[in-house]
């Protein structure tokens, strides 16, 4: 099946691609059988799975599935490139799978994983030394506009944020500048940060002519203003041209009723790219 994926890409890519379909000991109806499996377990519940043809420590299935059908099988971070080490940033790296897609497609490639949640840091870092993934450098900070420390909210998944407005948390976190990481070339940027990837592209705007691909999850929250047409201009005014599709929160009447998701009443993939 993975045949009809691989038209029109550069032979080490078509190998990469082939590594990522072939890894896996869960074919087929296999496949599904484990799929079904997770989803009987309550949300939040730790459970390890072989989905991926090795060991992988996950700590809510109804997230992971839906981020392992986006990353391994639509395959929305796939990107091409010359390097054969290329430089790859991923802010929001929750337990891993993103990284371990990165590196079956790359695998020469230095990568820097983020992740605020020290909780969920701790299982990022079990599963990436399981899978004996090197050239790797794992952070436990959020990303920001400055250097700072942060309350923030977690929900024990893949949507843990920095605090917003008068929120009341339990946990503080150190924050970090994305701007100190893109003094060289970038192939690849992923921003899956739940809210501050605008603050965070603002920041670090001036530095974006070093990044090749960008890839931003644009959140917006329902009580407060909208600020998808400030990152839609940073962006193109960095030279992207941009591609956004629906992500998460769908309203099929919004005119009558407005679907909300966490708090948020939009939420988009913005893939950002340089035409050659």
């Amino acid at each position: 099946m993975w045949r009809k994926f691989l038209y029109n890409v550069t032979p080490p890519v078509l190998i990469n691609l082939a590594r990522i379909f072939n890894n896996s000991s869960c074919q087929g109806r296999d496949k599904d059988r484990e799929i079904a499996r997770l989803r009987q377990y309550p949300r939040f519940t730790p459970v390890i799975t072989d989905l991926l043809g090795k060991k992988l420590e996950i700590v809510d299935s109804l997230s992971f599935i839906s981020m392992y059908i986006d990353i391994f099988q639509k395959q929305i971070y796939r990107f091409e490139t010359e390097d054969i080490n290329p430089y790859i940033i991923d802010g929001g790296a929750n337990v891993g799978l993103s990284v371990i897609y990165f590196k079956q497609l790359y695998p020469h490639s230095k990568i820097i994983a983020f992740e605020a949640d020290a909780d969920i840091f701790k299982i990022l870092q079990r599963n990436i030394e399981f899978w004996q993934c090197d050239d790797i450098e794992l952070v436990c900070k959020a990303l920001w506009q400055r250097e700072t420390e942060l309350m923030f909210v977690s929900n024990g998944a893949d949507a843990g944020r920095v605090a917003r407005g008068n929120e009341l948390c339990d946990k503080i976190i150190p924050t970090t500048r994305l701007r100190d990481y893109l003094t060289h070339p970038v192939s690849f940027l992923k921003l899956d940060i739940e809210g501050a990837e605008t603050e965070v592209i603002k920041d670090c705007a001036d530095l974006l002519v070093n990044v090749d691909n960008l890839f931003v999850e644009y959140h917006s929250f329902k009580r407060e203003p909208q600020t998808l047409h400030l990152l839609a201009a940073l962006l193109i005014d960095a030279g992207f041209r941009l591609y956004i599709e629906n992500s998460c929160v769908v309203s099929g009447q919004p005119f009558i009723n407005r679907s909300e998701y966490l708090g948020m009443d939009l939420q988009l993939n913005i893939f950002a790219y340089r035409c050659r």
